[in-house]
Parts: C-alpha cells; structure tokens; sequence
C-alpha cells in the first residue's frame, strides 16, 4: 500500500478521510488471522499506565510529537522511562530527562518505542529488548514509532506481524521476520506501528481512538491543532522531487549500511 500523501487540491477534511481510510485498509486481517479478541476492548474501561522509552540519540519529536498526544488521554498516567540515568540527548542535542530509569519501570498498558540514530546501541541491549517481550508477552499494546520498528523487531515480537517504519529503513524490516505494510500508520492486533518521525502524531491519535473512542481522540487533535497544511509536498519519496530525494538518500546511507549490518547479523541469529 502507498505512503498517504494528499495533493495540493485536497482540503483537509478530504485529507483526514483519507488517512483514516489508509489505517483501516492498514489494519484489516492481521488481527482476525490471529483469531484473537480486541485488545483495547478491556483497555477503554481502566485507567491506563502508558510509557516511552527514551534513549540516547533519539529523534526527540519520535517522543515529543506522541506525547503531546498521549499526555492527554483522559483517566492515564504518562511514564517516561530512559535506558539510564540523568539527563539524555537527542540526536540534534536536545536535552530530555527522564523519571525513572528501565529496573523502575511500572507495569504498563501501552509501552512506545521511538526511534532515532541511537537505536542501534538498543538493538543488542538485553535490557530494553527483554522489557519488549516480556510487555507484548502479557498482552500489552506496543506502539513503535520511526525506526523504534527495528528494535522491536531485535526483540523478536514483529515475526509474522504486520508494521511500518521511516522510508529509509523500511527494506530492513524483512530481516526481522516482518509483513512490511507501506503505510503512515499500521495496526496489528496489539501492535500499532507508525512510519517516519512527523507520523507518530497519527499513530498516536490512531492509539487514543482505540483506547479512548474517536471523539476524545477529535477533541486531542483540536487541543493541540493538528492540521498539517505543508508548504511542500517533499515528505514521501513518492512525491519529493527527485533532487531532494538523492540529496536524502545519500544522507541517510552511512547510517542505513550501519543498520542494514546489523539487522543481517539478528536476522542469521533468528535463523531467518
């Protein structure tokens, strides 16, 4: 499925139509494959524990842009929870701090996992990836943002599922084991993915209407104003000019030959 992109006659009305019409067409089977209930049903009668993972070098709006999302949805607390102590660093040196530290983790009803160029350092970290199982193990929902894809797919827990990443990752996912779904938000049964950086936004409002219903969820994107009108259309590489795009590319190459590496290395200790 392509990356939903919206050209310039498109109003936004027509424009949420259609990506609520993306994550749907997104979400239909995985779930019903498993033979499973719904795992937000019990979820919207209680009180939710929901937590992010922060790391060094990480993409901050993979954890800003959700949180001012998540941080609203009524009758939940919000836990920020760092791979260590004190003060962490984004990738382009913005200062996050923490309030507990992963051996303080509560029990959680929503873990999110963001990515950034520090989740290479995560992809082996026992730790982070043990706190991923043993969560999605108990029925919790996992929400993975960006590149946060790959670890959880380091953790094992995408095998046979379906999930999204940032365009320049999304040829690793299959090292994984994953189904790979090109698309700004995924859903599959207790795993919500969301594709590149900005759409953690979406995936975390998808996530407040699963958890909370889509009024609560229409009243969030009201509160913080969340109607994207961009001066470019050069946020999918379907339709970024082709000069930005190789311009990109090349960026981004160093990093992807990094992460390529090692999603082969896992993907031969999976066996895959």
């Amino acid at each position: 499925m392509p990356m939903n992109t919206e050209p310039d006659t498109l109003d936004r009305r027509e424009f949420a139509k259609s990506a609520l019409a993306s994550v749907a067409v997104a979400s239909t089977g995985p779930a019903l494959a498993f033979g499973a209930q719904d795992p937000f049903t019990a979820l919207r009668r209680k009180k939710l524990n929901i937590g992010i993972l922060i790391f060094p070098r990480i993409d901050q709006i993979d954890f800003t842009g959700p949180f001012e999302v998540l941080a609203r949805i009524p009758d939940s607390t919000l836990h920020v929870i760092g791979t260590e102590p004190g003060p962490i660093k984004d990738h382009k040196g913005l200062i996050l701090t923490a309030e507990s530290v992963l051996p303080e983790a509560p029990a959680l009803d929503v873990l999110q996992v963001p990515g950034g160029p520090g989740q290479e350092a995560l992809m082996d970290d026992e730790a982070v990836l043990s706190l991923i199982r043993r969560h999605v193990a108990s029925g919790g929902v996992l929400f993975s943002v960006c590149t946060g894809a790959l670890i959880c797919g380091a953790a094992g827990v995408l095998r046979g599922r379906r999930a999204t990443t940032h365009w320049a990752a999304f040829k690793l996912l299959h090292y994984f084991g994953v189904i790979p779904v090109d698309a700004r938000v995924v859903i599959d049964h207790n795993i919500v993915s969301a594709a590149g950086i900005t759409s953690g936004i979406d995936g975390a409002l998808t996530l407040a209407a699963l958890l909370r219903g889509d009024t609560v969820a229409q009243e969030i994107q009201l509160d913080i104003q969340y109607a994207p009108e961009p001066p470019f259309h050069a946020g999918n590489p379907k339709t970024a000019p082709q000069e930005v795009l190789s311009a990109v590319i090349a960026k981004y190459q160093p990093l992807t030959e990094v992460r390529e590496r090692t999603a082969r290395r896992i993907a031969d200790r999976f066996g895959s």
